[in-house]
């Protein structure tokens, strides 16, 4: 059985590969990695507060190690994180690194070119699955998530702090993924067959946030000038 490590992001794609992982029996998963803004106390990306993701892996009884970022971390930055995490983790007797990644090529070929380097393997359960049949298998299993930031571009106030269901999915605008693969939407999953229990939260402040293309090509994130919406999500 394949010593693998998830990398955890706390929303729903994470958390339905998450559950098939744990039922492939050629792969035993054993830690949790996540990367975070210190600056924010947050989850990168998603905006999420530190402790609601303490009480998300304590429900999933699976060790949790965190990717400490600054507030705007260069690539150069981001990978000697990864490489120290990494190389940790390889000399633990991990072999195989495991994403919630659906279909965005570039990504995984980086994922995958930077792992190599180091002797480990990627491993990609939902890849190139239709991803309105995977939001389907989601909620049909019975996993619950909350949209904690959406892109200003296809998303007003509104959308943040929403559970996701099946009408809201089959109501997004044109061109937004099912499952926001492109980065239209993130989600916090507060329950579902892999949590020994619901992880409780109320709903906060909802901000909005914009942010400039970088000016430099060592950064993480490419794009034109973009505003997200976030919900504040407080633990109960």
């Amino acid at each position: 059985m394949n010593k693998t490590y998830f990398n955890w992001s706390t929303g729903k794609d994470s958390a339905l590969a998450l559950y098939h992982l744990l039922k492939d029996e050629n792969h035993s998963i054993e830690e949790l990695i996540t990367s975070v803004n210190t600056h924010y106390d947050r989850v990168s990306m998603h905006g999420l507060r530190n402790g609601l993701l303490m009480a998300q892996t304590k429900a999933l009884n699976i060790k949790s190690s965190l990717i400490e970022l600054p507030e705007q971390p260069s690539m150069e930055v981001y990978e000697q994180k990864m490489t120290e995490i990494v190389t940790r983790l390889k000399s633990e007797g991990f072999t195989h690194s495991a994403f919630g990644d659906i279909f965005l090529e570039d990504l995984r070929i980086y994922r995958e070119k930077q792992l190599a380097t180091m002797g480990v393997q990627a491993v990609f359960p939902l890849w190139k699955r239709d991803t309105k049949a995977l939001i389907h298998e989601f909620l049909d299993l019975g996993f619950k998530t909350i949209v904690v930031c959406a892109n200003s571009k296809h998303f007003g106030e509104d959308f943040v702090g929403t559970i996701i269901d099946k009408d809201i999915i089959e109501n997004l605008p044109e061109g937004v993924d099912p499952c926001g693969e492109n980065g239209e939407f993130h989600t916090f999953c507060y329950d579902g067959p892999i949590f020994k229990n619901p992880i409780s939260f109320t709903i906060g402040e909802k901000v909005y946030r914009e942010y400039n293309s970088p000016s430099k090509d060592d950064s993480i994130c490419k794009s034109d000038k973009y505003g997200v919406w976030y919900c504040d999500l407080i633990p109960a």
